[in-house]
């Protein structure tokens, strides 16, 4: 296998346009797994040290197809095929980012990604604050996050806790498909390590994409959240397939006159609390929503940050949290559909929040 081209001396990249809040026009729709797919055939043709590394990526185009006809398109240099160890191969592609390449480690399930922890912490996450800042580590670790369907307790874990916790890191979790291709190009473009939370559920629903999102300097920015339904009388935020949960509840509630708004934070780390704010002391009651563990989840990060800043004052209901039951992920279809939230938990918390039977 031949080495990567490390380019030196490369001038940097211009700074792409982004788009963050105006609303962008209707167009054609497209899949979660081709948005993303899109993003990295974008950057690796943009730039030369861009090359994607991890379990059946090339030859059999990912185990999702995200990397579907990308090693046809670029061979052995761009898209590598590596054997079954994330430790090493992570620890590889942390060692190429510190050399000046742009690694995008892709591991077949996040849960495997917890093989490569050390690397993803001690080596990715800390290197730059304890060299002082300089040596940079410009990596992006994607896959699919949380659970799957049928796949048990081993196979079913969402990390957004998890890597959220870790100065050093960006943590990003799209839900749509301009959010996959324009976050994603933005994580790849990112001087910091990113870990990129995709979710499986979601691969292959079809989602809205207009037409500035198939521009190849559509860039969406990393750590703003999006409003993606306005409302004055309750605040539910969430992310990444919780926002499907929320949307969901906010048309019931609608149906009952309950306008909710609904605050999709994209990123985890940094977070956008300002947005959170501003929406809790307009609705003055709050829902968080996730598929993750109650305890230390991001509903409780939420949670505390709002109590300890002046939108507390402004509530008029404690702050309830939906999220996945405390145990680990059932076999047994049923049992692991009563494991993770739904739009109705979501509407009976919000119903809680303002007290309507």
């Amino acid at each position: 296998m031949q080495p990567v081209r490390l380019v030196v001396g490369r001038l940097l990249a211009r700074c792409p346009p982004t788009h963050s809040g105006r609303q962008l026009s209707s167009g054609s729709t497209i899949s979660i797994r081709d948005a993303l797919n899109q993003a990295l055939d974008e950057e690796i043709r943009r730039d030369a040290n861009v090359f994607v590394m991890g379990e059946e990526v090339a030859q059999y185009d990912g185990a999702y197809k995200v990397t579907k006809g990308l090693w046809k398109k670029y061979g052995d240099n761009r898209i590598w095929d590596t054997p079954i160890t994330e430790m090493g191969f992570a620890g590889m592609a942390v060692g190429a980012a510190f050399a000046g390449l742009r690694p995008v480690c892709e591991f077949m399930t996040f849960n495997f990604s917890m093989q490569a922890i050390d690397q993803i912490i001690n080596s990715a996450a800390k290197t730059y604050y304890m060299s002082a800042g300089r040596v940079n580590c410009p990596i992006v670790f994607r896959g699919p996050n949380g659970a799957a369907a049928g796949v048990a307790a081993q196979h079913s874990q969402d990390y957004s806790a998890w890597y959220a916790h870790c100065p050093g890191l960006k943590v990003v979790t799209p839900y749509s498909a301009v959010e996959a291709k324009g976050l994603l190009k933005a994580a790849i473009r990112d001087d910091n390590p990113v870990v990129f939370l995709e979710n499986e559920i979601l691969y292959g629903q079809q989602f809205p994409f207009p037409e500035e999102a198939k521009s190849e300097d559509f860039v969406l920015p990393i750590g703003k959240a999006h409003i993606e339904r306005p409302g004055n009388d309750i605040t539910i935020v969430t992310y990444s397939r919780g926002v499907e949960f929320a949307m969901e509840a906010a048309k019931q509630l609608a149906t009952i006159g309950v306008e909710a708004e609904v605050i999709n934070l994209r990123t985890l780390r940094p977070f956008d609390f300002e947005t959170v704010k501003k929406s809790v002391m307009k609705t003055n009651h709050l829902v968080t929503v996730e598929t993750g563990w109650p305890f230390a989840g991001i509903g409780a990060e939420i949670s505390a940050q709002v109590i300890e800043s002046e939108a507390f004052d402004y509530l008029d209901a404690p702050i309830y949290r939906v999220t996945g039951v405390d145990i680990p992920m059932p076999y047994a279809q049923s049992l692991e559909a009563a494991a993770l939230p739904t739009a109705d938990h979501v509407v009976k918390m919000a119903k809680k929040s303002l007290h309507i039977q």
